[in-house]
């Protein structure tokens, strides 16, 4: 049997290459991440922890939220402004998803054992997630308004020479700072107010949220940055 191609098969041209193919690795885990963290943030926010030693309270979502702000921060030192901008208009779509399903199982009729012999899970759960539309509906409010917010003071701060740790460290933490002060206002205000007074949540978490923006998110933002480049790095080597 002959095994030579055809002059026809020999003309059939390539498939061509999925443009997930030339996407960067360290783009690919972080777009991952954003998404998931879009969905917990809203998920833990109808938590409040308190900051102790005081009486001031911050809501469990920041701890997602900061790690949202530094994902966006660092897709546009790697990847540009104009990308990490819309990766954050993309971020509703996973929001709108998860609420979408958290309305059917709610209408679901729960099953006949869990009514009999965990009325009280079932009960609390219901509790909860029927009254979490509000965090669901504050969330998309105050999360485009402070990522917006934070890439372009992030990308407004960038000068000539601004690839320096120090100089990435500070733009991240004044512009995750100001962002996230803002964030504050408008999710607990929009989420909370009339179901419980909201000043001390409101101060402690934006209290919180500067002293992490100043404190911590520099730090995760520079190792965001180095883990997105050895990702990069590693499947430019698997690709050669």
């Amino acid at each position: 049997m002959n095994d030579t191609p055809s002059a026809a098969q020999a003309a059939v041209p390539p498939a061509p290459a999925s443009p997930l193919a030339n996407m960067p690795l360290g783009l690919f885990v972080f777009t991952l991440l954003y998404g998931g963290m879009t969905v917990l943030a809203g998920v833990l926010a109808f938590k409040q922890v308190q900051l102790w030693p005081t009486d001031l309270a911050v809501e469990s979502g920041i701890f997602a939220f900061l790690l949202l702000v530094v994902i966006s921060s660092t897709m546009a030192q790697l990847y540009g402004r104009q990308f990490a901008q819309r990766i954050v208009w993309w971020g509703f779509l996973p929001l709108l998803i998860a609420s979408l399903l958290m309305q059917l199982v709610l209408s679901l009729p729960a099953s006949t054992e869990m009514v009999a012999g965990r009325a009280d899970d079932l009960a609390a759960f219901e509790q909860v997630h029927s009254t979490v539309w509000r965090v669901w509906a504050a969330g998309p409010a105050a999360y485009i308004t402070s990522l917006l917010l934070n890439i372009w003071i992030f990308d407004r701060l960038r000068g000539r020479n601004s690839g320096g740790t120090i100089d990435l460290m500070v733009r991240g933490a004044i512009a995750s700072a100001l962002s996230q002060a803002v964030d504050s206002v408008i999710f607990i205000t929009l989420a909370f107010y009339g179901l419980f007074p909201i000043t001390n949540l409101l101060i402690g978490q934006v209290i919180a949220k500067v002293v992490l923006s100043l404190i911590l998110v520099p730090f995760l933002i520079t190792g965001g940055v180095k883990a997105a480049k050895w990702l990069d790095g590693r499947s430019a080597k698997l690709g050669a």
